[in-house]
């Protein structure tokens, strides 16, 4: 068993899956304030859409929809040839598209339920003072429901580090991907799927442990009240 060789394999596909994961994370919950926004919006033709699409990412197999994106996309001729085409031929943008659409499904719809959560008589101090709707919004609301959704969020982004494993099956070399030429060449299935395992471990304890201190450093307030 060469292990080294599986080492270097695996180490040199953890900064795709690092940044993969992140940069999805980062864009997709950006997407998803603006997700959530539209789902508690008053106006039909915000809200209707933003339903829409929450229920259909979060309804089909994202493996369905990174395929659609990667293999769906380049059998037509206008988008072959518009100037998003070098970014749409690349499995590793195909991915980060599909990771950050389905994050901002999923984060939309657990903000959409914080900011509905968020005590009514706050919003009504904010009136009382002479704050507007978005003045509100931004400095009252959106706040209150990331504190309050955090946990949720962490969960989601373990969630969105295990979903980034199929992402090989559109020749992204991450770790899994990794794992997996390694399996194909040597014909050995634990050893490399279970180091692979080791380094999402490895990953899920260090997004669980960054949210637990973003987490305490929000409620610092709590503990000088207390």
């Amino acid at each position: 068993m060469d292990w080294e060789r599986l080492i270097t394999n695996l180490l040199s596909g953890f900064p795709i899956t690092v940044l993969l994961v992140a940069a999805s994370g980062i864009v997709g919950n950006a997407a998803a304030v603006l997700v959530a926004l539209a789902r508690t919006s008053e106006k039909v033709w915000l809200r209707w859409p933003a339903l829409a699409f929450t229920t259909v990412i979060r309804g089909t197999p994202l493996i369905v929809q990174i395929f659609l994106i990667y293999y769906g996309l380049g059998q037509f001729r206008e988008v072959r040839q518009s100037f998003l085409w070098p970014i749409l031929k690349d499995p590793l943008w195909c991915a980060f598209l599909a990771l950050s659409i389905s994050t901002a499904a999923y984060s939309g719809e657990v903000l959409r339920g914080a900011i509905a959560n968020v005590p009514r008589g706050l919003v009504e101090a904010g009136k009382s003072v002479g704050l507007g709707k978005w003045q509100i919004r931004l400095t009252i609301v959106l706040p209150l429901a990331f504190r309050q959704s955090l946990p949720v969020l962490a969960n989601e982004t373990v969630l969105l580090l295990k979903a980034s494993a199929i992402v090989f099956t559109i020749t992204v070399r991450d770790i899994m991907g990794e794992a997996n030429v390694f399996r194909a060449q040597t014909f050995r299935v634990y050893e490399p799927l279970l180091s692979a395992a080791v380094l999402y471990l490895a990953l899920t304890f260090t997004i669980r442990r960054g949210f637990a201190l973003a987490e305490r450093r929000m409620n610092r307030w709590r503990e000088r009240v207390g």
